[in-house]
């Protein structure tokens, strides 16, 4: 599907899902989403370069507080995805711009809140996370500067998730592109160039999230259709407020409960020594990596599934789940296969420590198995979005999440490291299947209340 949406009711009643409609939204996604790990592999192979342990440990955590932080909105971005594209489904422009301007003034106020807190936040997270004072300074330099650009980066998520939701995929790609682009070219600037080090990395991040807002901002409004503008009253009626935070709420419990298992494993880590926490910093970009390449094929069910759901079509519904699986698996055994094979140059361009280097190559083969345990959990989220079956995907990832930590607490012992990396791929496992068991239900709950199948 092109960025430009040509006809005023393109988009609306029933539709066929094939292959390349599927690969339009889910390549320049995922092209724009693999720009993302890209800066957490420049950052970490800048850090790695500043010569300290403790440059590269202090941006993990400060790198996985920030996350913690900002993760726990990604609200924003699903939500709109899901309620976009369900607007787009029925044809109904007016709601598509009403949700846009309710997720945009919710995402800039949540991040003033964020940027007003973050003494306190920063605090919060350094006695979770309990690192050596060397490694706090790093992470508190970092923290302090890229926490500035907290409302402009959740203004980012609205502003994705509206332009997904519209299966814009290549607007999306451009986007992420100016974002991370300049986020990458600033950071090696000012971090390695003028030797601002950790500092400059988190002045790239801000520089990279503020011009990518205002680009955002002007390719989207310059698209809206003044006859379909809806009134403020429209905008911030109750009763579609109501339901925008009750979705929300349960889309961000279910993020809260995604990013902080991240964080435990952060924080067993840590307990782990230095080196590991050093090796499991640069492992973790390889699970990033996986992860964008099938979260392309997630945008892709979020929106064809939401659209399903609008045009009220449940043979497009069908299609969209099947196709996109496919296409998810497959994508996870060739994403693990490349790793398995490159994965020790990968981590050689990371750092030049050899110690971290031999560390992370004995559980490299755990981090490339994430492509594969991850797939069906990253699909099935896709779907879960569109739909909006909001409450269902919060209580499948708390199952998952109580399986996670059954998992870490009889393997960790009996296998350190290995162990963490083992109780991580069975969440990823965990999560797709149950979701997916609850998939056949939830369908048919839905057609069968609509009258159409």
């Amino acid at each position: 599907m092109s960025a430009t949406i040509a006809g005023e009711n393109e988009g609306a009643g029933p539709f066929e899902v094939t292959h390349r409609l599927v690969l339009a939204i889910a390549i320049p996604m995922t092209l724009g989403f693999l720009t993302t790990p890209l800066i957490g592999l420049t950052d970490t192979a800048i850090a790695g370069r500043l010569g300290s342990a403790d440059a590269l440990a202090g941006l993990a955590i400060g790198a996985v507080i920030f996350d913690l932080l900002l993760g726990s909105f990604n609200f924003l971005r699903a939500s709109t995805t899901g309620l976009v594209a369900q607007a787009f489904g029925r044809g109904d422009r007016r709601e598509e711009q009403a949700v846009y301007w309710r997720s945009l003034v919710i995402a800039l106020c949540c991040g003033l809140a964020i940027t007003l807190l973050s003494p306190l936040l920063l605090s919060a997270g350094l006695f979770l996370m309990a690192p050596s004072p060397g490694v706090a300074d790093v992470t508190s330099t970092y923290f302090t500067i890229r926490v500035l650009s907290a409302p402009m980066a959740l203004a980012n998520y609205a502003l994705l998730g509206f332009v997904l939701g519209r299966g814009q995929g290549m607007t999306g790609l451009l986007l992420q592109a100016i974002i991370n682009g300049i986020n990458i070219v600033l950071s090696i600037g000012l971090g390695l160039g003028l030797g601002w080090g950790i500092a400059g990395i988190a002045w790239g991040t801000f520089a990279g999230e503020t011009i990518g807002m205002l680009a955002g901002l002007l390719i989207v409004v310059s698209r809206f259709d003044r006859a379909h503008r809806p009134a403020r009253a429209e905008i911030f009626a109750r009763d579609r407020l109501r339901a925008l935070f009750s979705l929300n709420r349960d889309i961000m419990i279910r993020t809260f409960v995604l990013i902080g298992a991240f964080a435990i494993m952060t924080r067993i880590g840590s307990s782990m020594g230095p080196l590991v926490l050093a090796a499991n910093a640069v492992l973790m970009n390889i699970f990033l990596v996986a992860g964008y390449y099938l979260d392309g094929l997630a945008n892709a069910a979020e929106q064809l599934v939401g659209r399903a759901f609008g045009a009220n079509f449940r043979p497009a519904f069908d299609r969209a789940v099947k196709l996109t699986m496919f296409w998810s698996f497959g994508l996870g055994a060739i994403t693990t296969a490349l790793f398995l094979v490159f994965g020790a140059d990968v981590i050689g361009l990371l750092t030049t420590t050899e110690s971290v280097r031999t560390e992370a190559a004995k559980y490299l083969p755990w981090a490339a198995l994430t492509a594969i345990t991850g797939a069906l959990a990253f699909q099935m989220d896709g779907v879960f979005i569109g739909a909006t079956w909001s409450s269902a995907m919060r209580n499948m990832m708390l199952a998952a999440f109580a399986g996670y930590l059954v998992a870490l607490a009889l393997f960790v012992p009996l296998f350190g490291n290995h162990g963490l990396w083992l109780a991580l791929n069975l969440f990823l496992a965990f999560r797709g299947v149950f979701l997916a068991l609850r998939v056949p239900a939830l369908t048919a709950q839905q057609f069968s209340a609509t009258g159409r199948s």
